[in-house]
């Protein structure tokens, strides 16, 4: 029998894998579901075959999980592995040294635009996949998709737009993508920066697009060694860019900031003096050390665990503000919580727009950011149960920002079955809790697609 507690963090607890897809139907549900809740909630996450072990958190091939709410009751709850090249055993890295886009985990994020649903990881292709789970294949827009793409692209709420990226391991580093409101990638610019760094996230306002380009960058001799072949180099530097939106525009102006890591950003918008101002997650170098663990083996903590475990004497990542000032050209920093976060997410019909509230997760549960009070509270998830990502899903009505629910999947440490957990995003009070059959695992990022939902066909 194995030893559970010898296996490394991502293989147990609340991160172990489950080895089988499920289907059920009429689901359990706690309390009231609002009845305007008609969609799907869809997350994914890393979910290793039974026997592997991938030797980090962020390279098991992805799992979705989904959820069907629909006039007050929860129809049914279904996972499936999303059916990659990767997953068929195909190498990313072909016999000749060229790379397949389309052999990645896919395991990253979920999203849905111009009713296409895919499954996201940054370092290729993203995949297609149906309202229902089922895998499409590699998606390219046509064809015209010829870099990795972003697992956070920024749909703007006022165009429809939809603005990404791709990072390369040689030249070009970054590749900025727009794609149309109705799915037409129209737009491709390189964007010149030093050196292979790890952009896992980035933002737009109204008029720019923010870059981030900090110093934890790719390593070509931790490659195959299993982990994730990345290092912090404090030689790189650290900086923040904004970039105009403007079809054609690739100039960016840089601002020099304090060597850091950001894997999430909360939102970013331009304030009444024309300023930039950013909010996200932010790593110093010990708490990114602390957060990543031993990225060159197998049995080290694993990718958020300084955040999503409890003990720490010291929150390794809290929410931060950044604020550029294109007059001046400096940028002032500031702390906005001091207690641990991460996945921050928001009312996205305020994204790129000034927005007053956050919501994060850590080890305690789900909190609630008030920007403007700079104030916060929590809602505490019991024992053994730890939160996932919290996605706003405003209400019919959504008369002010904070009007709606916040949907989040629960995980169990003892290895008891799933939960969605259903909060009033105004007060975090439980509104409904939807009992799942089966366990599942701690995972990444999600997205409510309401319904009307259609398998778009390209």
């Amino acid at each position: 029998m194995t030893d559970r507690t010898a296996l490394p963090l991502y293989l147990r607890g609340r991160f172990a894998p489950v080895p089988d897809e499920h289907s059920a139907a009429g689901l359990t549900v706690r309390g009231t579901l609002p009845p305007d809740l008609d969609g799907r909630y869809l997350r994914n996450g890393p979910n290793p075959l039974p026997g592997e072990d991938e030797a980090h958190w962020f390279t098991g091939p992805g799992m979705l999980h989904g959820i069907r709410l629909r006039d007050g009751r929860a129809d049914w709850y279904r996972n499936r592995w999303i059916r990659t090249r990767e997953l068929e055993g195909h190498p990313f890295i072909r016999h000749d040294l060229t790379i397949d886009l389309t052999a990645t985990p896919a395991n990253t994020h979920v999203i849905r635009h111009a009713g296409t649903v895919l499954a996201l990881c940054e370092v290729g292709l993203p995949y297609w996949v149906t309202p229902e789970l089922e895998t499409v294949g590699p998606y390219d827009f046509g064809g015209r998709l010829t870099t990795a793409m972003t697992a956070h692209p920024k749909e703007d709420p006022v165009t429809g737009e939809l603005h990404l990226f791709g990072t390369g391991f040689v030249p070009p580093y970054l590749t900025y993508h727009r794609v149309t409101a109705d799915g037409r990638l129209l737009d491709s610019r390189p964007v010149e920066v030093p050196g292979p760094t790890m952009m896992h996230d980035f933002a737009i306002t109204e008029h720019h697009i923010v870059w981030m380009d900090l110093p934890v960058v790719f390593d070509a001799g931790l490659a195959g060694r299993g982990g994730m072949p990345y290092h912090w180099d404090e030689g790189y530097g650290a900086r923040l860019g904004v970039m105009s939106r403007t079809p054609g525009s690739n100039r960016v102006r840089w601002y020099e900031v304090d060597p850091c890591y950001v894997f999430h950003v909360g939102n970013a918008y331009e304030d009444a003096q024309g300023r930039i101002v950013l909010d996200a997650v932010r790593y110093d170098r010990a708490g990114f050390q602390q957060a990543w663990g031993d990225i060159g083996g197998p049995t080290g903590p694993s990718s958020l665990a300084g955040v999503l475990e409890p003990g720490h004497s010291q929150a390794p990542a809290a929410l931060h503000r950044w604020t550029l000032d294109p007059a001046t050209g400096r940028v002032t920093e500031s702390v906005l919580d001091d207690r641990a976060a991460e996945f921050p997410t928001h009312n996205e019909s305020l994204t790129g727009r000034p927005n007053r509230y956050l919501y994060t997760v850590s080890a305690d549960g789900i909190a609630k950011h008030d920007l403007t009070g700079r104030t916060g509270h929590a809602h505490e998830t019991p024992g053994s149960r730890y939160a996932g990502e919290a996605v706003f899903v405003p209400s019919a009505d959504c008369a002010d920002e904070d009007d709606g629910w916040l949907l989040s999947l629960v995980s169990d440490d003892d290895g008891r079955a799933g939960e969605l957990l259903v909060l009033n995003a105004t007060d975090l009070s439980v509104q409904a809790v939807v009992e799942l059959p089966y366990p599942v695992p701690a995972g990444f990022h999600g997205s409510w697609l309401p319904e009307p939902v259609h398998a778009h066909r390209p």
